[in-house]
């Protein structure tokens, strides 16, 4: 059996002294589409901040077999983990190739000479992109905005990619967009921890799912069988559902 490309056991997280995460266990295998979906206020964000070390936190965070619960953010980046934080945080005044070129960091870092060829790996997802490169990030509507985020991201060839609300405020058309190029990760064999209130997005495009509500993990399973469990359907994807 493969070394899960995550592995979290017991972890407490939360802001000062008011703990938001209450022993969180969750296993991400690699190559997986891992998702985790809950209401607002349910620890979400606060969970992916603790993985990334932006937050400090208690219990076991394994990456690729290796614990990295004591190692800060800028080791844990060169290690190859990405955030997409809700924000984006893109450089607006910046054209979409500077903000990618910038998301190479960890590559030039490493030394890889052939650091520019994910740029073509990145267009080939987002071909708007490649359309846009010479335009300024702050003047790209909001669904090429998160594309840009996004391959920014996978800019630094991570092996483990933590995207955080990625449909947030996007228009139903985009978001099917957006989520048909998180099912293209799959391809480029990043493992993709999934953040996201549109549970029903989410589950269809997850191998595997989480559901978080007060700071503890309520139910998990293949996302398969979870999009068909009555609590989740009553709770998060509404009385009827239709697959899209």
């Amino acid at each position: 059996m493969s070394t899960p490309t995550l592995r979290v056991q017991g972890l407490h997280a939360g802001y000062g002294k008011a703990e938001v995460l209450h022993g969180i266990d969750l296993v991400a295998a690699p190559g997986s589409i891992i998702t985790v979906i809950g209401p607002n206020g349910a620890g979400k964000s606060t969970l992916l901040n603790a993985l990334m070390g932006v937050l400090t936190s208690t219990g076991l965070i394994e990456y690729e077999g290796e614990s990295i619960v004591r190692l800060p953010l800028e080791e844990r980046v060169m290690l190859g983990i990405a955030l997409v934080p809700e924000k984006r945080e893109l450089f607006g005044t910046m054209s979409v190739e500077d903000n990618l070129v910038l998301g190479a960091f960890r590559q030039v870092r490493l030394g890889n000479p052939k650091w520019r060829e994910q740029i073509d790996v990145v267009f080939e997802l987002f071909p708007r992109l490649k359309e846009r490169r010479t335009q300024e990030a702050g003047t790209l509507s909001g669904g090429e905005r998160q594309m840009l985020a996004v391959g920014r991201a996978l800019m630094s060839r991570p092996s483990l990619l933590m995207l955080d609300e990625p449909s947030l405020g996007l228009a139903p058309l985009i978001v099917k967009e957006i989520f048909h190029t998180i099912d293209a990760l799959r391809k480029t064999g990043v493992t993709t921890l999934l953040v996201e209130q549109n549970a029903r997005a989410a589950l269809e495009t997850a191998d595997y799912g989480y559901v978080l509500e007060m700071g503890e993990i309520a139910l998990q399973g293949p996302a398969s069988e979870l999009a068909t469990d009555p609590r989740v359907i009553g709770t998060y994807l509404g009385a009827s559902r239709k697959r899209d």
